[in-house]
């Protein structure tokens, strides 16, 4: 192709680019129209049904070349920043900055969200808790680890809700200041990364001492101090720490996803394609959690999720943490619910919440 048509060609995306920025404005002009009404009507601002609907009807109108997983992450950043329009979103995560929570806190909120860090799990509750934040993501299972004992046994001191659910594909990359693999002399990396990585490493650095470090962030601040140092750490902490490539994708296994819950002090209406999660215990007689479980089969209701945790105030005693399909205001739910309640001795809604999409 000729230089001159290239121009013209750049001279049409010059004028449709014009053409989107204004309807852009224009779009979120709308949006803090709608801002104003909810803010008076005391509606909540994030509303995944209406979120949903967006996405679901641009799916519909897609016909290429962009995919429906780009177009959704086009439009996902361009709802979440309209919705920051409305009402600034704050929101806590298990720290520090471009760890694989933060990723999770991005996907969910985008990346206009203003985020704050916290220390320990127990400090994101603490933060939504107290007002500071609107919400807080924290991991809740990793599909090779298990579950997040900790975090399951907050919501029993908690009373904050699950409002939405966010999987990140764990992918460890290897990074360092020159980006070379020669003169490597030490490796820094998380615990997990290190066991997740462990075939990688003794294939390609044998000899290679690797240190412990608090987060994967903090791996990639330290490569960054040190020339001949590596670290395992995620893609979002090589941008942002200006770290060069080695090698991607170097986990052992790559199905490896860790699911997070949003939480915050109320769960959303029910979208259609919602989950809810719930903590109980039994009597301690035989069948008693056969009768619990019958109280969903009988009605059709799906289980995704069944995880026993030991009850801390009583040994040997265990609270049962399930997820099953559909919301809590949908009527076979909502009975099955009400009848489990009434046959445990102890019951919790942790909440109700769109499923995560894509």
């Amino acid at each position: 192709m000729e230089n001159k048509d290239i121009e013209r060609l750049r001279k049409e995306i010059d004028k449709i680019d014009e053409d989107i920025v204004e309807l852009l404005n224009k779009r979120a002009k709308i949006a803090i129209e709608i801002g104003c009404i909810k803010a008076k009507d005391a509606l909540y601002f994030w509303d995944p049904r209406r979120e949903n609907e967006i996405f679901d009807r641009l799916v519909k109108l897609n016909q290429g070349p962009f995919s429906h997983q780009a177009l959704f992450n086009i439009f996902h950043e361009i709802v979440t920043a309209t919705r920051q329009l409305q009402e600034p979103v704050k929101v806590a995560f298990l720290g520090p900055e471009a760890t694989f929570s933060h990723m999770a806190a991005i996907r969910q909120f985008g990346g206009t969200a203003q985020f704050f860090h916290t220390l320990t799990i127990k400090d994101v509750f603490l933060e939504v808790e107290k007002g500071k934040c609107n919400y807080g993501v924290v991991p809740v299972e990793n599909s090779i680890e298990g579950v997040i004992g900790y975090t399951l046994d907050m919501f029993f001191q908690s009373e904050l809700k699950v409002c939405g659910e966010v999987y990140v594909r764990i992918s460890h990359f290897l990074a360092s200041v020159t980006g070379r693999r020669e003169g490597i002399e030490k490796i820094y990396a998380h615990p997990q990364a290190i066991a997740q990585c462990r075939n990688f490493l003794n294939l390609n650095f044998p000899q290679t001492p690797t240190y412990e470090v608090r987060s994967s962030a903090e791996a990639a601040i330290k490569a960054k101090n040190e020339e001949r140092a590596a670290a395992i750490t995620t893609k979002l902490a090589i941008e942002s720490y200006g770290l060069r490539l080695i090698d991607q994708y170097i986990e052992d296994f790559t199905n490896n996803t860790t699911r997070f819950w949003v939480i915050g002090r109320n769960f959303p209406l029910k979208t259609g394609m919602d989950k809810t999660s719930i903590i109980f215990s039994t009597p301690d007689r035989p069948g008693a959690l056969y009768q619990a479980l019958k109280t969903f089969a009988k009605r059709q209701i799906n289980l995704t999720k069944l995880e026993s945790r030991p009850m801390k105030s009583l040994p040997w005693h265990y609270l049962f943490f399930v997820d099953l399909d559909g919301h809590c205001t949908d009527e076979r739910v909502k009975d099955a619910l009400e009848e489990l309640e009434h046959q445990c001795g102890y019951f919790k809604l942790l909440g109700s919440y769109p499923k995560a999409r894509w």
